[in-house]
């Protein structure tokens, strides 16, 4: 069985099926995910960059050290991608309404193109994917996606 590195609520334990499971999950997340970060509009940009740009498109504006905690960077690191967001023309940084040593981030109407047309550009490329699938998977999929979107906001 698996070795699961964060410990389960008390009283809880791993099944083998359940670890079976999760090492499933995890493979094919990583492969699906792979294949879908080639499926892009701007090649020059990072994934790290696009998904500081989707975080902002979710959330709304934000300051550099608030998408830092919610990307999982450091804030140095948030500080350089945002610098080359902003040369990009993707991003503005606007003074923040209650502290003046603090920029908000915010999104440009380009960046929300972009999105938009990665955002469809990867649609279309997973549901051409997903074309093989009969009914039944489908069901499934359509029953596990709120599962999974869950699991990426934990």
């Amino acid at each position: 069985m698996p070795e699961l590195s964060r410990p389960l609520p008390e009283g809880r334990e791993v099944s083998s099926d359940d670890a079976a499971a999760v090492n499933a999950l995890r493979s094919a997340v990583m492969r699906l995910s792979r294949r879908l970060k080639h499926q892009r509009v701007d090649e020059s940009l990072s994934p790290t960059e696009m998904s500081v740009l989707g975080t902002l498109f979710r959330c709304g504006s934000a300051t550099p050290g608030e998408l830092a905690r919610k990307e999982h960077v450091q804030p140095p690191s948030m500080t350089r991608i945002v610098a080359m967001l902003e040369a990009k023309g993707l991003v503005r940084l606007e003074p923040h309404p209650d502290d003046r040593r603090q920029k908000v981030v915010t999104q440009t109407e380009q960046a929300e193109a972009m999105l938009e047309e990665s955002r469809r550009k990867r649609n279309a490329w997973l549901a051409e994917l997903a074309s093989g699938l009969d009914e039944d998977e489908w069901a499934k999929v359509r029953a596990a996606a709120p599962v999974l979107e869950k699991l990426a906001q934990l």
